[in-house]
């Protein structure tokens, strides 16, 4: 049994027990949480599709906790002026454990 879900402008595949980062939450580890915008599941009675979202259907993960992405080097360089500098960033994600899928 698998979904496809919609989360921060992108879609996942997801399965019960998979591990997913997605766009942080200031969630407590263990909590529970919710993803409404359901575009297909697939089960036992076949695949299900949505027009653009399944009414009904929902998907259930808990928090595992933050999880922080690779650095990565921003740097501007303008020539002949003396100009230069070199920012480093590391998005923060939220790992979830996908626990249960509910179809309609």
């Amino acid at each position: 049994m698998y979904a496809i879900i919609v989360d921060g402008g992108r879609q996942y595949r997801v399965e019960p027990g998979m591990e997913l980062e997605v766009d942080y939450r200031d969630l407590p580890q263990g909590e529970n949480l919710t993803f409404e915008k359901v575009l297909a599941v697939s089960g036992d009675d076949g695949l299900q599709l949505g027009a653009p979202t399944l009414e009904g259907a929902s998907v259930t993960a808990s928090v595992i906790g933050p999880s922080l992405d690779k650095k990565i080097y921003v740097q501007k360089f303008r020539r002949r002026k003396h100009s230069k500098s070199r920012i480093g960033h590391r998005q923060i994600h939220t790992r979830v454990r996908i626990e249960k899928i509910a179809s309609v």
